[in-house]
């Protein structure tokens, strides 16, 4: 039976940094790709050249599970450990409506400043929100001024790391994706997280529900 078959692990490969005695880091990137098919033909990570629709590239690559496409300039050399300009991740961006559960004091240049957030979904039986994720990507210095002021009006605790507070503010959060997590209660922990703006035309009542964030999971 195809299914008690044991599952076996298989090498694809997107680069040739050595062939035949040779380092072709500085050769640009359609020569190593010619030199990567000579060897490894049937283990080359799938790629399109030039594709007349690039957006249903990305769309297979979507449906197919992945998380999205990389593009990269042909004639780019091969630097290690960065991407640079010359390769580009593209990967479809997210937002949900979250409720502030509280936030952090800040370290370093956010020192006196609260600023790492906690985040929850609504629950859809009522009750409190349920925590998913924690950012302070994409706050600016108003912000942080802003929250400092704030936060404390709707404090339920407060310590030398943590002021937690009523659910009383929503926040748009943009987010590549969710991912299963055992941290969080929800079970699910939100991916690359980072603040869009807040919603004072939204109440706690109308964040987007855990259901909702589950359901981003592939």
């Amino acid at each position: 039976d195809v299914y008690k078959r044991p599952l076996l692990p298989a090498p694809y490969f997107f680069d040739c940094l050595h062939v035949d005695g040779v380092d072709p880091l500085d050769a640009p990137l359609h020569e190593r790709r010619e030199a990567l098919h000579s060897v490894a033909d049937e283990h080359v990570i799938p790629g399109e050249v030039g594709p007349d629709d690039p957006d249903q590239v990305l769309s297979s690559a979507l449906t197919d599970g992945h998380e999205g496409v990389v593009v990269k300039n042909l004639d780019s050399a091969y630097a290690a450990g960065r991407r640079g300009k010359a390769w580009l991740k593209v990967k479809p961006v997210h937002t949900l409506d979250l409720v502030v559960l509280g936030a952090e004091w800040g370290h370093g240049r956010r020192t006196g400043y609260l600023s790492n957030l906690h985040l929850g979904a609504r629950d859809p039986d009522g009750g409190p929100p349920i925590m998913v994720g924690k950012t302070f990507k994409g706050l600016t210095d108003e912000l942080l001024r802003w929250q400092t002021e704030v936060f404390p009006r709707y404090a339920v605790e407060s310590t030398d790391w943590l002021v937690r507070m009523r659910p009383a503010l929503v926040v748009e959060i943009a987010l590549d994706g969710v991912q299963r997590s055992s941290r969080y209660p929800g079970g699910v922990a939100l991916r690359f997280a980072r603040v869009v703006r807040y919603r004072p035309d939204k109440t706690p009542a109308e964040a987007d529900t855990i259901d909702t964030v589950r359901a981003m999971l592939r």
